[in-house]
């Protein structure tokens, strides 16, 4: 049952105040959650990047983390820590991460079930992930005493080409498979498959002055990866290129719901080929911004729906086999992990804790931003699209990571299968119940 979602009136006289801080993860460090080779080398650091939004009631805060993932009581500690610094409430904290995977997934429950096997720092560093909260925090406090007045904001999208494509391929003997990964190249021939081909930008203003923009295109954000070479890859490209073309507005990236889509299409891994992705990327950027329109910011509206999801409970998805498999010391590490995972997100299942859907309303729905959790799929963005099919909907993915993948309906029933999900399948009515609450849109029952 969807409970009512909490909604947070307006008021007038708009400022915001921009922050970042570097929470690149030490060498040794575990990425992927421990799902790859931990950290060697930096190639490029990783960031947070937000601002805070003031004059609309309690403070907003809208932070992209370059990490991979941020689950359960992690990404629960980040929305405390970043409130108290923003003096807020952490409902009013939209929070997510870009999903690069030579990054950290931090679950702070399930490396404690860890520990208790002896399993220290292998899916993140509980000392390392209060450090990096603690710093953007002081970022974000500090960015307080330098806040710059709002007058519009600014909505524009672009087109990219030859970038995304879908997991999702049906082979010569029209198989349905779901085997192209993010640099598996061309698979068969076979088509881009169901993506959003747009890259949408909001931005603020103060008077004809931009002052941030954050973007956000439904993507799997790796080139290449695996090798502890930690990066921001071709978005913290794109995104650091943007950045350099006006140093005054302060740029953020987020990724869309790609939980199926990749660059597996036109990707093969090769080193150089991040570059590439990295230029078409930006060439959206471009795009958006010079298709930019600025309307007055005269209201902004917060909505926040309660998601629950039932846990998947089949199989080795089962408490039973998630602990033996925990206990196994001849399992691979990432089974050990995985499973430490699941039990984190059963906890939280069975303590009826939900995940928070929120969204950010500007001008009585003229613009709106929203976060759907984990690795939600692309059609449950093109979703919350029609559901305002007059307004500009920006719908990130990747906010709290706990659930795993969350396919549509439709990708069930054509067969996908994933270890790396912990929801029962069949779970689009709940996710866009909550989305349609959160996005004000009139009861869909």
């Amino acid at each position: 049952m969807l409970v009512p979602g909490k909604v947070f009136a307006a008021t007038t006289g708009f400022r915001v105040a921009t922050f970042e801080a570097d929470i690149t993860i030490p060498i040794g460090h575990a990425c992927m959650g421990g799902g790859v080779a931990d950290a060697k080398e930096v190639l490029d650091p990783l960031y947070a990047k937000g601002f805070v939004l003031l004059g609309s009631g309690k403070p907003i805060v809208i932070v992209a983390l370059d990490w991979c993932q941020c689950n359960n009581d992690s990404y629960d500690r980040w929305r405390v820590g970043l409130a108290k610094a923003a003096n807020t409430s952490s409902d009013r904290i939209m929070l997510a991460t870009v999903h690069q995977h030579d990054a950290p997934i931090c679950d702070l429950t399930a490396q404690k079930l860890l520990d208790q096997h002896g399993l220290k720092g292998w899916n993140c560093d509980p000392v390392f992930h209060e450090q990096a909260v603690q710093r953007t925090a002081s970022a974000l406090a500090h960015s307080l005493k330098f806040a710059r007045r709002v007058t519009h904001v600014g909505t524009g999208q672009g087109r990219i080409e030859q970038l995304a494509s879908n997991r999702r391929v049906v082979r010569p003997d029209g198989k349905i498979t779901w085997e192209r990964g993010s640099a598996s190249g061309d698979i068969y021939g076979a088509p881009e498959g169901e993506i959003d081909p747009w890259l949408k930008t909001i931005s603020f203003w103060d008077g004809n002055k931009p002052v941030v923009a954050w973007s956000c295109y439904a993507i799997h954000p790796m080139s290449y990866y695996g090798k502890g070479l930690v990066s921001a890859d071709f978005p913290g490209m794109a995104r650091d290129r943007r950045q350099k073309d006006d140093p005054n507005v302060f740029q953020i990236y987020f990724t869309g719901c790609g939980g199926d889509t990749t660059a597996g299409k036109y990707n093969t891994g090769a080193a150089t080929n991040r570059g590439v992705l990295a230029d078409r990327l930006y060439q959206g950027m471009v795009e958006a911004w010079k298709s930019t329109k600025r309307q007055p910011l005269r209201q902004i509206d917060y909505r926040v729906a309660n998601l629950f999801l039932p846990a998947r409970d089949t199989g080795d998805f089962s408490v039973a086999a998630m602990q033996t498999i925990l206990t196994n010391t001849n399992a691979v590490r990432w089974k050990r992990i995985t499973a430490a995972l699941g039990l984190s997100w059963r906890q939280r299942v069975e303590e009826h804790k939900p995940i928070d859907v929120p969204c950010v309303d500007f001008n009585k729905g003229e613009t709106q931003f929203a976060i759907l959790p984990a690795e939600s799929f692309v059609g449950h963005q093109l979703a919350a699209q029609r559901l305002r099919p007059k307004s500009f909907v920006m719908v990130a993915g990747f906010g709290d990571g706990a659930p795993g993948y969350l396919p549509t309906d439709q990708c069930w029933k054509d067969g996908y299968a994933d270890d790396y999900c912990w929801v029962k399948p069949m779970t689009e009515q709940p996710i866009m119940d909550a989305l349609a609450e959160a996005m004000g849109v009139p009861s869909r029952k």
